[in-house]
């Protein structure tokens, strides 16, 4: 017998980011301002972790809205056709101190398996009697496999956009009442 726990993603304590090289000479930084998601887990063993989250693409931000309205639009996420991104865990496995998590990454209806390196940065129980426990992730993606493919070359050599993006997420959570599960 486990015991399985829902976990809920703390929208005020977590941050969805991610950077790509802009002129092949800097990097753009951007965030998802929106998101939801669930773990079910037994927090004494977390390779039971199944996870699914659900980002709201129009949430995303860069700071320069005219950047952030070209993203939306249907050279790159199209959010008109595809409103959410979603991350679904198919396992998590014990890598030495930390963990990786292997799972389904779906933008604009593409769907890629997409490791995450994982670390579990603590657990706490808050003020008001909720049990926390936060993670950091990170892994890189290439955005052409995704259907992302909107570029324009440089005069010197290049393109405008980077293809590599790297995702970097702290995520904190907060436990539901536990259950157990056969």
């Amino acid at each position: 017998m486990s015991n399985l726990t829902t976990w809920s993603v703390d929208p005020s304590h977590t941050h969805i980011e991610f950077a790509v090289r802009h002129l092949m000479i800097s990097t753009v930084k951007g965030r998802f301002a929106e998101f939801s998601g669930t773990v079910q887990m037994d927090p004494a063993d977390l390779t039971t972790a199944q996870l699914k989250v659900a980002i709201d693409v129009a949430s995303l931000d860069t700071r320069v809205a005219d950047r952030d309205n070209h993203l939306r639009s249907a050279d790159f996420f199209d959010v008109a056709t595809y409103p959410s991104l979603t991350y679904v865990s198919r396992r998590v496995e014990k890598d030495g101190d930390d963990y990786r998590i292997v799972g389904d990454l779906t933008i604009r209806g593409v769907t890629r398996e997409i490791p995450l390196a994982v670390s579990l940065e603590g657990q706490a129980k808050d003020p008001w009697g909720n049990q926390r426990m936060a993670f950091a992730a990170t892994t890189k993606i290439n955005r052409a496999d995704f259907g992302l493919t909107w570029n324009a070359a440089l005069e010197a050599g290049g393109v405008v956009v980077g293809e590599e993006v790297r995702i970097s997420i702290d995520v904190e959570l907060i436990a539901a009442a536990a259950r157990v599960a056969a």
